[in-house]
């Protein structure tokens, strides 16, 4: 169960990044420049605390408590799923 859900979580991983790379198409039509700025600055003074704070301690222990049994038998049966049908934009240049 535990194999199949990592095998889910890495092809929905596999499919966002593919979704970000090919449905993208950016083509840079003007340079950009810098803004002049002039600052003039003095020193300063960060501000000093006192803290005092209090104690968290994270642990474990063993206890009992009742659990129910659950017995799953399986059989064959065929449904729809979703589908997912991806066209990238047409790059230009």
């Amino acid at each position: 169960m535990k194999t199949a859900a990592a095998v889910v979580g890495a092809v929905a991983v596999v499919a966002i990044g593919v979704f970000a790379f090919y449905m993208v198409d950016i083509d840079q039509t003007q340079e950009g420049s810098m803004p002049d700025v002039n600052v003039s600055v003095e020193g300063g003074q960060l501000p000093k605390f006192d803290a005092e704070v209090g104690e968290v301690a994270v642990g474990e222990k063993d206890v009992t408590v009742d659990v129910p049994k659950v017995e799953v038998t399986t059989e064959k049966e065929t449904v729809s799923v979703p589908t997912l049908s991806v066209t990238p934009p047409n790059n230009d240049g």
